[in-house]
């Protein structure tokens, strides 16, 4: 099965207007403030940043061609060490959010 890509007209359609969403773990809301061509834009109260288009998309590549992790403590390191050393926990909440791609936590299947 060849990897799906990332849809990034449904990303800036879903988050062009801005939006809270859930963390991985739940408790706690990420806010995002925008999408365009460059990027998912977030921020809190400390600092703003931007989720690359690039670097959202290869992830996505990875974990569905199967060399990412779908568990979320993994699935942030090796973002750090494959993708991207920036803002990889908050990857991983808008991912989780566009249910793309798939993570668990605690065994559970988040995503489907």
């Amino acid at each position: 099965m060849s990897p799906v890509p990332l849809d990034w007209d449904a990303v800036v359609t879903k988050y062009s207007g801005g939006t809270r969403i859930p963390t991985v773990a739940g408790g706690k809301t990420l806010e995002i403030t925008g999408a365009d061509d460059a990027g998912v834009h977030i921020r809190n109260p400390l600092w703003r940043d931007t989720l690359t288009r690039e670097h959202l998309t290869r992830a996505v590549e990875l974990v569905e061609s199967e060399r990412m992790s779908r568990d979320p403590g993994l699935f942030v390191e090796e973002y750090r060490a494959l993708v991207a050393d920036a803002r990889a926990t908050s990857a991983a909440h808008v991912l989780k959010d566009l249910r793309r791609p798939p993570v668990t936590h605690r065994g559970t299947e988040l995503m489907r």
